[in-house]
């Protein structure tokens, strides 16, 4: 029952972890319209610069900085190519896709280019190093707990942001009224940009993150880009309860499956059936990974829109 435990709260860490890299993708396709291929790629430079800046200023320095850094850059490239494409939609969003496909090409290539080919530890702080005793004597790991908290802090601040502040109903205007809202004399073009760049940096803030978890390499957009993806899809795209609850159920069930020693032969004589030997004698640990896209293909077919979705396309 303890191991359970802790691995549920292992699933639940990773699943919020999932979550703030999720939200910004999620927000910047509310407001622009556009599924941002270079998202994950924003996550791996927040990871790099964020190493950097640990080594120089420490961790905490690096837990601000680099998501500032990142979403500067995000807004750069709003504001310097992204709007410039969208002022042309003859194609639908083609172009957009394009754009940010490249720009994470040439993201990944300057990562290499600066930092090379080799892997990257980011050192846990000293606060946040060693067990962490939950009720009912269970240990678990300070630095997760650590990174569930700010990411639920980083929930309730977006949601209350957007819910209840001046900024978030100009934001909610400029989504579904942008005309009658420049008409107001808001500049819309630049919440456009300011919400980029959040949603850039919230990515930037999971890559500083979960680089002590994970290590830091240049293959870690490849690895988890597709990863959020699945997410959006089974949440709905457009839809931030969506993305946490498809978070939590891809962290937790991809978790669960990891470490279970369970085998499919196992499961099938359970079932009354008899599988092939060499489908017998697969764990369902070494098919972890295939969880999500099962979950995704099974969303797709049953409830193509995502848990929440309400949107089929951009607006």
């Amino acid at each position: 029952m303890q191991s359970f435990a802790i691995n549920l709260l292992n699933g639940v860490s990773y699943g919020l972890l999932l979550f703030m890299l999720s939200a910004g993708l999620t927000l910047i396709f509310s407001m622009l319209g556009v599924l941002n291929f270079a998202h994950a790629s924003f996550y791996m430079l927040g990871a790099y610069i964020g190493l950097e800046i640990s080594l120089r200023m420490g961790f905490w320095s690096a837990l601000l900085l680099a998501p500032l850094a990142v979403g500067a850059l995000g807004a750069l490239l709003e504001r310097g190519l992204l709007r410039r494409v969208r002022r042309v939609r003859q194609h639908g969003h083609l172009a957009e896709l394009l754009l940010t496909f490249g720009v994470a090409y040439l993201l990944g290539e300057l990562v290499k280019l600066v930092w090379g080919l080799q892997t990257f530890n980011m050192n846990v702080p000293a606060v946040l190093d060693g067990p962490l005793l939950l009720p009912g004597g269970v240990p678990f790991p300070r630095y997760r707990a650590f990174m569930m908290l700010v990411s639920a802090a980083m929930l309730v601040l977006l949601y209350g942001v957007l819910r209840f502040s001046r900024t978030g109903l100009i934001v909610r205007a400029a989504l579904t009224h942008a005309s009658a809202l420049e008409a107001l004399g808001h500049n819309v073009p630049r919440v456009f940009t300011g919400v980029f760049a959040c949603g850039t940096g919230l990515a930037a803030l999971a890559g500083v993150i979960g680089a002590p978890l994970f290590v830091v390499e240049p293959a870690m957009a490849q690895a988890v880009g597709s990863l959020v993806f699945v997410v959006v899809v089974i949440g709905g795209l457009g839809s931030l309860g969506g993305a946490l609850m498809a978070s939590l159920l891809v962290g937790c069930v991809q978790t669960l499956a990891v470490a279970s020693s369970a085998s499919f032969g196992g499961l099938a004589a359970s079932l009354g059936m008899v599988l092939p030997p060499e489908w017998a004698a697969q764990s369902v640990a070494e098919l972890a990974p295939l969880v999500p896209y099962g979950l995704l293909v099974v969303m797709l077919v049953l409830r193509p829109r995502g848990l929440f979705g309400q949107r089929d396309d951009a607006p």
